[in-house]
């Protein structure tokens, strides 16, 4: 079998045993592990909010595994380096063209890293900003103004980048937001409840999205 129809196999397969989410655990010493109640917060808020019915406690996949093809939904976040081999590249980007999502969260400091690692993943694509009407931002919960500020760092706005592959939308990098800051637990980073339900309903949005898509 092919590879393109191994991977679309492996996909299809893993689509009819339901829709699910996992951590990315990259190379180059970064934080991969941070906001560690933040996914299975997001998860709950999801399955009782846009009907879905994912496992409670996501699983951790290596940039370099073919685990990664069973989830459509890739989520990777941290605070610095981050580094991929050509093995990783290529793994990931496999991983992308064949339908899956991945969704990076600037957790603060990422951006130059992820930036150049990117690079290798599509040499010919760059990180575009998306505009406000994007779907993404109103696919279940409505954003006119785009992407929420849920924590402070330098005063910036918050920006979400996306990268396409053929016209869809195959990545999603969320930075100057912090939107896992605002999954955790309450008592991480005592935001009031209007700021978590804000970054829990971005959160849903970008679920919903990265599933249908």
């Amino acid at each position: 079998m092919k590879l393109g129809s191994l991977l679309t196999f492996i996909f299809i397969t893993s689509f009819t045993f339901g829709q699910e989410i996992a951590v990315l655990k990259y190379k180059g010493g970064g934080d991969w592990y941070s906001n560690p109640t933040a996914l299975q917060n997001l998860i709950t808020f999801c399955n009782n909010n846009i009907n879905t019915a994912i496992t409670q406690k996501p699983e951790t996949v290596e940039t370099g595994s073919v685990d990664i093809f069973q989830y459509p939904l890739l989520h990777m976040t941290g605070h610095g380096h981050v580094f991929f081999s050509d093995e990783d590249a290529d793994n990931l980007r496999n991983y992308l063209i064949s339908g899956g999502f991945l969704h990076i969260d600037d957790n603060y400091g990422m951006k130059p890293y992820i930036t150049e690692e990117l690079k290798k993943v599509f040499p010919n694509k760059d990180l575009i900003e998306l505009p406000k009407n994007h779907p993404i931002f109103n696919i279940v919960f409505p954003f006119p103004d785009g992407l929420p500020k849920i924590h402070e760092h330098d005063g910036k706005r918050p920006q979400a980048f996306g990268m396409f592959h053929e016209g869809r939308l195959v990545l999603l990098f969320t930075f100057e937001s912090d939107l896992g800051d605002g999954w955790e637990d309450e008592v991480v980073h005592n935001d009031p409840n209007e700021v978590r339900e804000k970054a829990l309903k971005m959160g849903a949005n970008i679920v919903k999205y990265a599933f249908e898509h």
